[in-house]
């Protein structure tokens, strides 16, 4: 399997960033384009190459009932995804550097270094790494917890394909560039996307066991739904669910608060977050509307309040739902895990008003939604048998 590269999507990023107005945003993003990126996705086809050479083995990892977290953005499905992936005799997910390095033989490389630097240089470059992780992440942690050695969104690991929703937080063309409405794309390039993205999830399997299943976590692929039914038929669902009162505002201050560290004027941004305001409707019912019209899909349906208030019964819920058998191991762990959730309050406040949101727009736009949610009644989520459930088994019974 050769290494995937989007040269149309590069192009097209490269006129956009040579039509750019500001001329230090325009050197910026060309640098990037022409220097820094031909580069980087060079040594990772050739990384990617020598994988199939060097390790044979791949090629007897199967890709099997990989389980997908979606849902609007800041709706939970990081918390689930890191409940779940303390699971480790069960799942395997991508750590944010081994997103970075799509390659099993990097992979490898920088395992050894770790274990070099553990073994005998005392645990040095650690150090260095975490100083470091505190600088580019410590600022923002109260939104978005990350780290270099942290499970993250796999859709990072096409970032040096051209192919990743995250370019959006470097160059906010939203309108112009379009990594979220896959389901309306090309079968052939549709196709290839999820190819290759099914080659880098294979080498994560040889890497972690490939007995195990993959956990994959990625908001913005709730647009994509249906073309990951498409292509991995026997995928399990996870849609995680939140008032949009909140998540649409807190998902806008997100990506507002990156935008304008590279400069870019009010007005430009405020063109991409309309349409991102325009996504978050189809974000909302895609997902649940794909597991309705597909009844042979298993799925579960996370309520944030549940997941909240008490987390470690909200996974048990989502392992039933998914006809997942749950070790006492790890309910144990889970239950510690959800005592210290509990206590977690997030820093981040906003408003609607601040985007242009005010009056009911959001409740109109999605009120059959309000309803089978009962986000209107505060903190009270519906019942558990009421008609949130998803398909729970192969005859979509719930």
């Amino acid at each position: 399997m050769f290494f995937y590269f989007d040269f149309a999507n590069y192009f097209r990023m490269i006129r956009l960033a040579w039509n750019e107005k500001s001329t230090a945003a325009r050197f910026y993003y060309l640098g990037v384009l022409l220097l820094w990126v031909p580069v980087v996705s060079s040594f990772h086809a050739v990384c990617f190459f020598l994988d199939g050479v060097l390790f044979p083995g791949i090629w007897r990892v199967d890709v099997r009932e990989p389980v997908f977290m979606v849902g609007h953005a800041r709706s939970g499905t990081t918390l689930t995804h890191r409940l779940m992936s303390q699971d480790e005799g069960r799942f395997s997910s991508f750590l944010l550097y081994e997103c970075y390095f799509p390659s099993l033989l990097q992979k490898k490389l920088i395992r050894f270094g770790i274990a070099f630097d553990r073994d005998v240089l005392g645990g040095f470059l650690a150090r260095r790494i975490a100083a470091w992780e505190e600088r580019r992440y410590g600022a923002h942690r109260h939104m978005h917890e990350m780290g270099l050695s942290m499970p993250e969104e796999d859709d990072i690991v096409l970032y040096y394909a051209m192919a990743s929703g995250f370019w959006i937080t470097k160059m906010p063309y939203m309108g112009d560039l379009d990594f979220y409405h896959m389901n309306d794309w090309p079968p052939r390039k549709r196709k290839a996307y999820n190819d290759f993205y099914r080659e880098c999830v294979r080498r994560q399997l040889y890497l972690n066991g490939p007995e195990k299943i993959h956990l994959a976590k990625n908001p913005l692929w709730a647009g994509r739904v249906a073309s990951l039914v498409e292509a991995f038929p026997d995928a399990r669902f996870i849609v995680n669910v939140r008032d949009p009162r909140e998540t649409i505002p807190s998902l806008l201050k997100l990506v507002r608060a990156g935008w304008k560290q590279l400069g870019w004027e009010e007005a430009r941004q405020q063109r991409s977050l309309d349409v991102l305001v325009d996504q978050s409707w189809h974000s909302y019912r895609h997902p649940l509307e794909t597991l309705e019209s597909n009844p042979q899909v298993r799925g579960s349906v996370v309520d944030y309040r549940d997941l909240t208030s008490d987390p470690a019964a909200a996974i048990e819920r989502v392992y039933q739902d998914l006809a997942l058998p749950m070790s006492d191991a790890f309910r144990e762990k889970l239950a510690g895990e959800g005592k210290r959730e509990q206590k977690h309050k997030t820093g981040h406040s906003y408003s609607l008003e601040e985007f242009g949101l005010e009056g009911d727009v959001i409740r109109e736009r999605l009120g059959d939604l309000f309803d089978r949610f009962q986000w209107d009644a505060g903190d009270s989520p519906p019942p558990r048998d009421g008609p949130r459930d998803g398909p729970r088994d192969g005859n979509g019974e719930a």
